[in-house]
């Protein structure tokens, strides 16, 4: 989503009629300060209202204010109504008729907002201000109190914009996702609670950022993660080539059963922090030196040279510390099909904690969210004002999908519908559904993943 620029109101060019004018408002309202200016600009918006919702009653009525008339409908009083507005609040009598039939159209019934205070309360909002803040600030600016309750019922009106944007179609092909959870606290019938926003993070085929999901919850298990991963599924994602994760409960049996063709990549950042903790201080350096020279190996082959190496060096003083890596190999070992400058990309799950950061901001103002409702919200607001800064693909993105599309068309099950230089898949082309965008010529990673599902469905 692209920064854009608050556009300046530019002046028209000034005419005599406006110098005339302007001494007019000048003199009439005795102008001496800015604050001057704001009380004029109040009083004049709150009677050009109010003369035109008299015209407005002229029009409905068919004739003038002071007009007889022998119609059986006509007018019947004023109700004084208090109108806010980005100068502040004033009042205008709103013009009764006896049909009460009146529709007024510049100040329509029920509506005593016209400064646009929902998008401004919610702006705020987004940017992780407690509904008393907001409140507050409401009131040093335009000069009108705004209770908490009216800031949660206007944020309320997002809750359909919510599960709207948790249930939108996705795109059929996601290269590189990433999985991780941040924690908040959230009051539940009196007792504060600890809640995880799981946060699912897709890199597309353009390599942007883009957040798939955001699911408040409790406990991590494999059948939760599963009920996540096949609403991604139910959403159109049918295929995902790398999933990058902290070490999460149940996830890597969630994948192997969503998505059985992905491959699973353990964050290495997260791996060489949970083995320094069994390092003493004073070794530490020593030992991330070491874990280095796994991780960064040229090949797989060597990396578990490495792996072993590490092990037997430090096994005597910290037996526990190589442990996960040996476990967790499957896991780990994906990152040596490509080359070290495309590795970046992925194992690591720096994209997605750069987005958590984000997210434990709204923190900063809030140590405790209401209601997990109100988290959400806060989340949905947050997403959207990180996007905005998301306006270029990731680094080396040409590169990392050159590599993905290699790796992916020296699969096997790929292969024997796709041979470069033939188009044998040009033919099946028509048996997508039209949703489905492919490319034949150059391939496209969502080609060729895309034939990885449809040819085993």
């Amino acid at each position: 989503m692209a920064n854009r620029k608050k556009e300046v109101y530019k002046p028209k060019p000034m005419t005599e009629g406006k110098r005339n004018l302007i001494q007019g408002l000048l003199q009439e309202y005795d102008i001496q300060s800015a604050e001057d200016i704001q009380d004029a600009l109040k009083d004049l918006l709150s009677g050009t209202i109010q003369d035109m919702l008299e015209t407005e009653m002229d029009d409905h009525l068919g004739y003038d204010r002071y007009e007889r008339s022998g119609e059986p409908n006509y007018r019947n009083g004023m109700k004084s109504k208090t109108v806010r507005s980005k100068y502040g609040e004033f009042q205008v009598d709103v013009p009764q008729d006896r049909q009460s039939s009146f529709e007024p159209q510049i100040l329509p019934k029920r509506q005593k907002d016209i400064s646009s205070i929902d998008d401004k309360i919610i702006s705020m909002y987004a940017k992780g201000m407690t509904t008393r803040q907001i409140s507050e600030t409401i009131e040093d600016i335009y000069g009108f109190e705004v209770s908490e309750g009216m800031v949660s019922d206007i944020t309320d009106k997002l809750l359909p914009r919510i599960e709207e944007w948790q249930n939108r179609p996705l795109s059929p092909v996601y290269p590189i996702v990433f999985i991780d959870a941040v924690h908040f606290s959230v009051r539940d019938d009196g007792v504060i609670r600890k809640l995880a926003a799981y946060v699912v993070l897709g890199m597309n085929e353009d390599g942007m950022k883009e957040v798939l999901s955001i699911v408040v919850g409790e406990n991590e298990s494999s059948k939760y993660w599963l009920s996540v991963l096949n609403s991604l599924k139910n959403r159109g994602v049918q295929d995902i080539l790398i999933l990058c994760s902290d070490g999460l409960t149940g996830i890597k049996d969630a994948i192997s059963t969503a998505f059985p063709k992905t491959e699973q990549q353990r964050c290495i950042v997260h791996m060489v922090r949970n083995t320094l903790k069994y390092v003493a201080n004073k070794d530490m350096k020593a030992f991330a030196k070491d874990l280095k020279t796994i991780y960064t190996a040229a090949d797989e082959e060597t990396a578990r040279k490495q792996l072993e190496s590490v092990t037997e060096k430090w096994s005597a003083q910290y037996p526990s510390a190589m442990n996960r890596w040996h476990e967790n190999w499957d896991a780990i070992s994906p990152i040596f099909k490509f080359s070290k400058e495309v590795r970046t990309a992925f194992y690591t799950t720096n994209a997605i904690e750069s987005l958590n950061s984000c997210y434990r901001r709204l923190n900063k103002q809030r140590s405790v969210f209401p209601s997990s409702q109100a988290l959400m919200k806060a989340l949905y607001l947050g997403t959207f004002e990180i996007a905005k800064k998301w306006t270029m693909p990731i680094r080396n993105w040409g590169k990392v999908r050159g590599e993905l599309e290699t790796i992916s068309v020296s699969n096997p099950a790929i292969r024997q519908f796709y041979l470069p230089g033939n188009h044998i898949s040009y033919k099946f082309r028509k048996k997508i559904p039209d949703k489905v965008h492919l490319s034949v010529s150059p391939p496209s990673l969502q080609y060729l993943s895309t034939y990885t599902w449809y040819f085993h469905h």
